[in-house]
């Protein structure tokens, strides 16, 4: 393999992992979630009997470890309070205000941890296909736009999916609704967010899979982190599937699988945030 000869893996347009041949000889491996994650690409050195991690240089891992910290509080928060919202819907006073209230709380989080996940990606060092096998810091960014990225595109919808459920949350505030309008306003928005969940999760596997389709990885603190995000968002699925209204009784399908759906996927997001906070540089 030479500078020129790459092999590239992943899924359709996603390169997810890149291998070549660094002009000093040896072997360079650029895999998208350890890089913009922990700042490492892997070298082996020509006749080296093992390869070892390059890091990004000071700027790179500090931004990297500031925006994990704050993307993995916000959804261990967040969680906490979807659950406790949850919580006081089934097992409190049940009261409509109160428990949107505590959601609403909860999306601001979700809704921190959404940004600042897209920022780990807009602001990751960036590899240099055929050079010499380093990460490369750039400037810091509130933005950028690269659809060819499949990290990029899981942090977009998942921050899409958190301004979506913001919309239901404000909505939830709305007294004097008819059914219609409950789950024009509501529940449309809730359904909305949580496919926009699904797909962001997705993505995630593709990117840590290298692959269309999920794979099992037991060892990976990344995979276990998507995988349990993952269910989170399964679980929120099943919750608002459950809350559509009737318009025939004006009762929710099932309130009780909707809050226990919410408490559950809630806690998930919130393990996950625990687990992330372990996934720095």
């Amino acid at each position: 393999m030479t500078s020129t000869d790459q092999r590239a893996e992943g899924a359709g347009p996603f390169t997810t992992r890149l291998t070549w041949q660094p002009p000093g000889g040896g072997t360079a491996v650029w895999e998208s979630r350890p890089a913009r994650r922990r700042g490492t690409i892997a070298v082996r050195p020509s006749g080296a009997p093992a390869g070892r991690d390059i890091r990004g240089d000071a700027v790179a891992l500090g931004r990297l470890r500031r925006l994990n910290a704050v993307a993995a509080t916000a959804f261990i928060i967040g969680g906490a309070l979807f659950a406790a919202g949850a919580g006081v819907a089934q097992f409190g006073s049940g009261d409509a205000t109160t428990c949107a209230s505590i959601y609403f709380a909860g999306g601001l989080f979700f809704n921190t941890g959404g940004y600042v996940s897209l920022l780990q990606v807009v602001n990751a060092p960036r590899h240099v296909p055929g050079g010499e096998g380093r990460l490369v810091t750039r400037h810091w960014r509130w933005w950028s736009y690269e659809p060819g990225r499949v990290d990029w595109l899981s942090a977009l919808v998942l921050f899409a999916g958190t301004l979506v459920f913001a919309v239901d949350l404000l909505d939830s505030f709305l007294r004097g609704l008819s059914v219609q309008q409950i789950n024009r306003l509501v529940w449309a928005p809730d359904m909305i967010g949580c496919v926009l969940f699904l797909i962001s999760g997705h993505l995630a596997f593709v990117e840590i899979c290298h692959r269309g389709r999920p794979c099992l990885r037991r060892r990976s603190l990344g995979w276990w982190i998507v995988a349990v995000n993952q269910l989170g968002s399964a679980l929120f699925m099943v919750s608002a599937i459950v809350a559509y209204t009737r318009p025939a009784t004006g009762s929710l399908i099932n309130a009780g699988i909707a809050d226990w759906g919410t408490l559950l996927g809630a806690a998930c997001f919130s393990a996950a945030g625990v687990l992330q906070l372990g996934e720095r540089p």
